[in-house]
Parts: structure tokens; C-alpha cells; sequence
């Protein structure tokens, strides 16, 4: 087996730390610093964006050919769309998820002046004034709004302490972690998948491994709106594993245990090569897994694909139930992809050719296309 042991305590140690950390998208300076912070003191060599993505290399045998793995800071939110006359504010999402889980919400207002706090609730939010209208309200962000904690009775009190249009909004993560592992909270979309690579790291790093090709750890900043993976990748990475939540739920095969590969997206199939190389990885290193599509599901990886870079792309997830929500995961999905993410860092490479961006068909790879065997020969019982 080539997988490396994963220090666990470690990794829940680390993903209470990010979700206590507010990052939605378009304000996640102080996770960005949080994580370089980590980076230094792990010893690895960084760069940073102009707006905080951040890409950090273990340096290889060969520059060549780079191997990379992703994951995103950044977690849904919303921003204020305006400042209501009856002294509340009226919120728009940041990214894509439904007002169903916005409702009763504590929040963070981050404004010029400063953070409030405040609850998004329904417009018709009380059953002793509106009786039964509080359960046949519509769904929709139309029909929310934030009541801030702070004494206000009009939007011209609202303008005076500093609350503007614009203003991004943190929704709490309120996170338990249980005795049997399981792990409830918000935003582990993708805190999860972020302290997933910083695990992978701490054993690469303690187990002072050998790698054939440099290996970057990149963390995006702006994957909920679609453009986490498009700016920060070097045309030396050859291959993009993006580490996300799979969705457990009707109708999908991911589990909250094990590593689920995604097979696909919407953005379509992920590169056949380096899948097949996950899923051979898990099955010589006895680490449970499934594969799954998702049809209405995009990554990191999409994004670096519609930006141009030419780069076998992959997804492993950890099974999340009612992602975008209340979500919940177990620690045996963190801790299995690890161990798949530190066998694959020191895996040989098998596609030589991807060195180089352009070449000839020499080395090019190759997709079985035989006719498979129609009347295979039966497996005799062992006795």
C-alpha cells in the first residue's frame, strides 16, 4: 500500500478552526491569511493572487508535468439588496442555494462601520400575528428579510450605523461534531474539502515523501459564483484533482463514507485516464469507494477548463446529505480521501507525455476499445 496515515485529530482540529472563520464569497481576506499561516508553518512554499487565491508547492523530482490538487475557501452568503422602510434589510444570495435554509438564520452584516449581527426570517415570521399564513408562505428570497440587532425602526437608522447595499452577509455555521463522527454544520461545502488538503500536506510532509512531479495545493476564493479554479493554476499542472461535497440523497450513489469519484457534472465526463487511476489506487489500497454523477453540480475544475488550461481533470468528494443546507458528513469520508490524495502524491507517473502542453502522438495514451467477453468463464466457489 502506498497510502500515508492521516493524523484525524488533525484534520477535525483544522476544519473547526476554518468553519469558525467567516469566508463568504467576496470576503475572504481573513481565511486566506488563516491559511497561508498554516501553509508557513507546514514549510511549504506559497503564492498568492491579487485577490487571494492561493497556490503552495511540495517540490518533486520534475517541475514537469505538475500534479495539483483543489479545494475552496470561499462558502455561500448573501448581500444586502436594500435598506427596507420598516428597518430591516432585504437580502439577496451569494450563490446558489434556496431561502428554505436561510430562514431563522443567524448572520454576520459586514458593513464600513463595522459587523452587526442579525436573523433572517420570514416576512410573516410570527403564528401569533399571522396564525396559519406563517405555513403557506411561498419559498423565495422575496419573501425574507434580516432583522438586524441593533435599535432601528426605519432605513434612515439603518444608513446612520452604516448598513449599505452591498454589504456581504456571513450565515453562521453552527457546528457540531459528534461522538460517532459524523459532522453537522453549514458551509462544509468546502471548509471540509480544505481541511482534507491541509491533512494531506501534514502527512506528506511528516512522512517526508517522495514525489515524481511537483505538487500544488491550490485554494480558490470564488468557486460558489463559478470561477474558483480560473486564474491560478501554472501550464505546468497536467492534472486537476478537485476535492468537493457529493450529494447524498435520492437518486445518487455517493455515501457519507468512503471516497465518492465523480464520473461527471454538468459540465460533463471528468478526464477517463486519471479516473481510472483514483479508482485503482482505491481498490490496491483497500479504501472504500463509489462513483456518482451530478447533474446539477459544477467545481473547480470546470472553471479551469472553461479558462483555457489544458489539464486532465478529476473530482473525489466526501458525501454530503442536504448539501447547500444544513449539511452533514463523517469523519471516514475526510480521512479516506486523504489517504487517497497522499497515495496518488506518490504515485509513478504513467502519462509521460503530459510533460509537455504540445507534441506529437508519440506517447499518447490509449482507451481499451475491445469487445468485452460475452460468455465469461464461471468464478469457481471457494471451499
Amino acid at each position: 500500500m502506498s497510502r500515508l496515515t492521516i493524523d484525524t485529530v488533525y484534520l477535525k482540529d483544522t476544519l473547526a478552526e476554518l468553519l469558525s472563520i467567516a469566508s463568504p464569497t467576496g470576503y475572504t481576506d481573513t481565511i486566506v491569511r488563516a491559511a497561508v499561516g498554516e501553509l508557513r508553518r507546514l514549510g511549504l512554499e506559497m503564492e498568492i493572487t491579487r485577490r487571494g487565491a492561493i497556490r503552495a508547492r511540495l517540490p518533486g523530482k520534475s517541475p514537469l508535468g505538475a500534479r495539483a490538487m483543489i479545494a475552496h475557501l470561499d462558502t455561500l452568503g448573501a448581500q444586502v439588496k436594500m435598506l427596507k422602510p420598516n428597518g430591516r434589510l432585504e437580502v439577496t444570495p451569494v450563490g446558489n442555494w434556496s431561502a428554505r435554509f436561510a430562514e431563522g438564520a443567524r448572520t454576520t452584516i459586514f458593513t464600513d462601520k463595522g459587523a452587526y449581527r442579525g436573523t433572517i426570517l420570514p416576512l410573516k415570521a410570527s403564528g401569533h400575528t399571522f396564525n396559519e399564513e406563517v405555513d403557506t408562505q411561498p419559498v423565495a428570497w422575496s419573501n425574507v428579510e434580516l432583522r438586524v440587532d441593533a435599535i432601528v425602526k426605519d432605513q434612515y437608522d439603518l444608513e446612520r450605523l452604516g448598513f449599505a447595499v452591498g454589504d456581504l452577509i456571513a450565515i453562521d455555521p453552527m457546528p457540531e461534531f459528534t461522538d460517532n463522527d459524523f459532522i453537522v454544520s453549514r458551509h462544509l461545502d468546502d471548509k471540509a474539502g480544505v481541511a482534507v488538503l491541509f491533512a494531506t500536506m501534514d502527512a506528506l510532509v511528516r512522512a517526508k515523501a517522495e514525489l515524481p512531479v511537483d505538487l500544488f495545493f491550490i485554494f480558490s476564493i470564488a468557486e460558489e459564483i463559478g470561477i474558483g479554479g480560473a486564474s491560478v493554476l501554472t501550464d505546468d499542472i497536467a492534472s486537476l484533482i478537485t476535492i468537493d461535497n457529493g450529494t447524498t440523497a435520492p437518486g445518487q450513489n455517493s455515501s457519507e463514507f468512503g471516497v465518492t469519484i465523480g464520473m461527471a457534472d454538468q459540465a460533463g465526463p471528468f478526464d477517463w485516464h486519471l479516473t481510472q487511476k483514483l479508482v485503482k489506487l482505491c481498490e490496491e489500497n483497500d479504501i472504500r469507494y463509489q462513483k456518482d454523477i451530478f447533474k446539477f453540480y459544477r467545481s473547480d475544475s470546470a472553471a479551469a477548463l472553461e479558462a483555457g488550461y489544458d489539464v486532465r481533470t478529476a473530482l473525489v468528494t466526501f458525501g454530503v446529505d442536504a448539501s447547500h443546507g444544513y449539511e452533514r458528513i463523517h469523519m471516514h469520508a475526510l480521512r479516506s480521501i486523504a489517504e487517497l490524495l497522499t497515495a496518488y502524491a506518490v504515485s509513478p507517473v504513467e502519462i509521460g507525455r503530459d510533460r509537455e502542453m504540445m507534441g506529437s502522438i508519440a506517447g499518447f495514451p490509449t482507451q481499451p476499445m475491445e469487445d468485452a467477453d460475452v460468455f465469461p468463464r464461471p468464478v469457481k466457489p471457494q471451499v
